[in-house]
């Protein structure tokens, strides 16, 4: 069986629907998943809005494919993305793919992908169409990791919560806590219970892949922390026990719930 980070994927990439100055963030973020081995983008690079692409592009490795608009208004990228993406699929090269946009066009190519057996990635700013999202295995959100960039490039204190302008909710003015919302804790609430064992605990790394399957794009940045565990030990509904894994200096993690919601 192919592991989680041995998986080959093919990145495709929707020009026309993201901005260049995110790409760099984006190919960091999938080492996470795979080796991405194919890496194209669809445009029309005979367009001078296209012109900040190329260095991007260069340092990349990604290959640029010409893409005319025949029609004014008309996302010329979407048809030529759809074929190529067939044509990798039965060429059998890849396990996964990765779609970078944020148009519900490519939402049918996702359920297509998926129904062949191929992990898929999305990621898209935050008006992607909720279809998109919920077809993807996962779906991060472009704006949460040019935040994550921002505040590693300005070196913020360790123990301070990452702040996501415009995305995450507000903090509580006496504890200092983001509010989680109760729609978010009662998911991870229901997912604890849905693998916990009989005493009512749940390996922690269950639970997030149980939840990111319930919703694609969940990501503990979205709520300011960089890690579930840490998005887990705010919320104080849940308790947290680390134990022995046999192997020096590292921890499994198990939650479970205090009480039922």
């Amino acid at each position: 069986m192919v592991g989680k980070q041995d998986l080959r994927l093919a990145v495709l990439i929707d020009a026309e629907n993201v901005p260049h100055s995110n790409i760099k963030g984006i190919m960091a973020e999938l080492a996470k998943y795979g080796t991405p081995t194919i890496k194209r983008i669809y445009g029309d690079w005979t367009k001078t809005a296209s012109k900040g692409w190329k260095n991007i592009l260069l340092e990349n490795a990604i290959t640029p494919i010409q893409q005319y608009s025949y029609t004014r208004g008309k996302n010329s990228s979407d048809s030529a993305m759809i074929i190529d993406a067939m044509d990798i699929l039965y060429s059998e090269r890849v396990e996964g793919f990765c779609i970078i946009s944020s148009d519900s066009d490519f939402t049918r190519l996702v359920i297509r992908l998926r129904e062949a057996g191929m992990k898929v990635y999305g990621f898209g700013e935050r008006k992607t169409p909720h279809p998109f999202i919920v077809a993807c295995d996962k779906f991060t959100y472009i704006e949460i990791i040019a935040s994550s960039e921002k505040e590693s490039t300005e070196k913020e204190a360790k123990d301070k919560v990452p702040s996501i302008k415009g995305s995450t909710p507000p903090k509580d003015t006496k504890t200092g806590i983001i509010n989680i919302g109760n729609e978010m804790i009662k998911l991870i609430s229901s997912s604890i219970t849905d693998v916990a064992d009989e005493d009512g605990w749940a390996f922690l790394a269950d639970v997030g892949n149980l939840i990111i399957k319930k919703q694609p794009d969940f990501d503990p940045r979205n709520y300011g922390f960089t890690k579930l565990t840490l998005l887990i030990k705010a919320i104080d509904q849940f308790q947290i026990d680390q134990r022995d894994s046999g192997t020096s200096n590292i921890k499994h993690i198990y939650v479970k719930n205090k009480k039922l919601l």
